[in-house]
C-alpha cells in the first residue's frame, strides 16, 4: 500500500472499479465467486471480463454466484495490517443483495482480539457495482490526502443514499435463466424490444419500468436523473456496460448533453454481476456533488 496513506481502503470485486484507479488510489478488491458447472472462479481473478463475456454469450444455464467468506476478508485485513495499515475502511455490497457484509463484519471481529489497536470499519454501502464503487474511489482519494476516518465517514454515509444505478439489459434472457422474470414477458419483451430499467433503492433491486428499445431507454434514464437532482446541480458518473462499447457511448453523449459532469468514465460489468443481467448490458451510476 501506499505509505502515505494511513487508512487502507478495502472493497469487492463487484465494486467493478478499473483497474488504473485500484493502482493510482491503492483500492485494494476481494473477489467474489462464480460457481460454474463444476468450476470454482474467482471474479477478475481466475476468470477475466472477455472470457467470461465471450462464454456466457453462448451459456445454456447461468453460474451462480457467492460473496467472499470471512477467511478472505480476514487474509486481506492481516496483509494490510502487516503492510503497514493503521486503520481499514472496508466497503461492500448491499447486504440485503449478498452475504459480504456480514462476512466482513464477522472477519473484523476475528482480527480484533488479535490487533486490538487496529481501527476497522464495515459498511454496508446500501448499493452495487459503480455506486459501491464510487463510494471507495472517494474514499480511498480523502486517504491519500490525509482526512480522517471520521470525515470519510460521514462522506461515505451522505453517498449510500445519494448514489443511484440506473441499467437496462439489451435482452431479457438472462432475467428469465435466472428466475427473475416468467417465460412468458421474457418472450413478449423480447418480440416488443421491450428494455427493463432497474434501479436501486434502501438495498434493494426496484424497478423503474420498460422502454421500447435502446434509444427511448437511454432518454428514460437521462429524464429520471434530471428529475432527481436540483436545478444546476453537478454530478459524477460512471457508465457501465457487458460488451456493449457502442451503446455505451451513445448512453455517455445523451446524459453529458443535457446534465453538468464534473468527472465521467467508462467501466465494464464484472463477471459475478454479468451473470444476472448478461451481454449488453448498459447502464450508469453517478452521484451529486454540490
Amino acid at each position: 500500500m501506499n505509505l502515505t496513506a494511513k487508512i487502507a481502503i478495502v472493497t469487492d470485486s463487484t465494486a467493478c472499479i478499473p483497474n488504473y484507479f485500484l493502482e493510482e488510489l491503492n483500492i485494494h478488491t476481494v473477489a467474489y465467486y462464480i460457481h460454474r458447472n463444476n468450476e470454482v472462479l474467482r471474479d477478475l481473478v481466475s476468470i477475466q471480463y472477455q472470457e467470461f463475456l465471450n462464454w456466457l454469450s453462448t451459456a445454456k444455464s447461468i453460474p451462480q454466484t457467492a460473496s467472499p467468506g470471512p477467511g478472505d476478508y480476514l487474509s486481506m485485513y492481516e496483509n494490510l495490517a502487516e503492510g503497514g495499515a493503521q486503520e481499514i475502511l472496508s466497503l461492500h455490497m448491499t447486504s440485503k443483495g449478498s452475504g459480504a457484509y456480514q462476512a466482513a463484519l464477522a472477519a473484523a471481529d476475528m482480527l480484533r482480539e488479535k490487533l486490538p489497536q487496529l481501527r476497522i470499519e464495515v459498511v454496508d454501502t446500501l448499493n452495487v457495482a459503480l455506486c459501491q464503487g464510487w463510494m471507495a474511489i472517494e474514499a480511498a482519494r480523502e486517504a491519500l490526502a490525509g482526512t480522517s476516518m471520521e470525515s470519510i465517514l460521514e462522506k461515505t454515509k451522505r453517498m449510500i443514499s445519494q448514489a443511484r444505478i440506473i441499467q437496462t439489459a439489451d435482452t431479457l434472457r438472462y432475467l428469465y435463466m435466472g428466475g427473475r422474470i416468467g417465460k412468458a414477458a421474457h418472450l413478449a419483451g423480447s418480440m416488443l424490444n421491450l428494455k427493463p430499467l432497474i434501479s436501486m433503492q434502501d438495498g434493494e433491486i426496484v424497478a423503474l419500468g420498460v422502454a421500447r428499445g435502446l434509444n427511448k431507454a437511454y432518454e428514460k434514464m437521462v429524464n429520471l436523473i434530471q428529475a432527481a437532482l436540483q436545478p444546476d446541480q453537478k454530478i459524477k458518473i460512471a457508465y457501465l456496460h457487458a460488451g456493449a462499447t457502442e451503446q455505451i457511448q451513445l448512453l455517455k453523449s445523451k446524459v453529458e448533453s443535457r446534465l453538468e459532469c464534473v468527472e465521467s468514465f467508462t467501466a465494464e460489468l464484472c463477471p459475478a454481476l454479468m451473470v444476472h443481467t448478461g451481454p449488453g448490458t448498459t447502464g450508469l451510476c453517478y452521484f451529486p456533488v454540490n
